[in-house]
């Protein structure tokens, strides 16, 4: 975690029509380049988004704190582990 006083990163990610697999990659690749700490706001259309990238989070260890849609669109807030 951050020191006290710090602020962490929010990085959104639109991932609105890219089907599987690209959106798990790019968030995969975002995961590796974000501090830790850090927020990744993911937008997904892909239904499959909904299996993978919680398969993804339990293989880096990183969190999702949320889970939710709007506009049609799937909405992820992952954290990035310490």
């Amino acid at each position: 975690m951050a020191p006290a006083g710090a602020t962490l990163d929010i990085i959104p990610l639109d991932l609105r029509g890219l089907k599987c697999p690209l959106p798990v990659l790019r968030v995969r690749k975002a995961l590796i380049a974000a501090r830790a700490g850090s927020l990744l706001v993911v937008e997904c259309t892909d239904p499959m988004a909904a299996i993978d990238l919680p398969n993804l989070v339990r293989e880096t260890g990183d969190t999702i704190e949320r889970l939710g849609d709007a506009d049609g669109a799937l909405v992820f807030h992952i954290r990035k582990a310490a």
